[in-house]
């Protein structure tokens, strides 16, 4: 099951660009980060980007890293209506964001979560219903009953 608190859920990202995606992200999950501060978060996703870029293809990116720091796995989730250009893979814009963030020590969680991620949104049925989705119960519900 993947949980997604409702307050870490934008249905309407205003960034126009990849480092405003992440600042955006970033902020939408920091009240749920406990001591862990909005700019920490901001400055490990562009790291993150700088190895190589989480956008995925079909619309999609995964902006992910470890927080030294913090307590829990964390689940964030962005639409933007208009696109963003993101370095994806396929060269697209992207339209889904599921930003990830893991405790620097659960390392297989943190993988198992991403992988997961990936498997349910490479299903187009699903990124569809995240697109059409009305408000953030639906995308909790979509994620919840995933069985990616």
């Amino acid at each position: 099951m993947l949980n997604i608190d409702e307050s870490c859920i934008s249905l309407q990202l205003t960034a126009t660009d990849k480092e405003g995606v992440l600042r955006e992200l970033a902020a939408l999950v920091s009240h749920r980060c406990g001591r862990v501060e909005q700019g920490q978060l901001d400055r490990i996703l562009r790291e993150r980007e700088q190895v190589g870029s989480t956008g995925v293809g079909n619309g999609v990116a995964i902006p992910h890293g470890k927080v030294p720091g913090l307590e829990e796995m964390l689940l964030g989730f962005g639409r933007s209506r208009k696109g963003v250009f993101f370095d994806a893979v396929d060269k697209r814009p992207v339209h889904l964001f599921v930003l990830i963030l893991a405790p620097v020590n659960l390392a297989d969680e943190y993988l198992q979560t991403l992988a997961r991620v990936s498997r349910l949104l490479k299903d187009s049925a699903t990124r569809n219903r995240l697109l059409q989705a009305t408000d953030s119960r639906r995308v909790q519900e979509i994620f919840r009953t995933a069985t990616g």
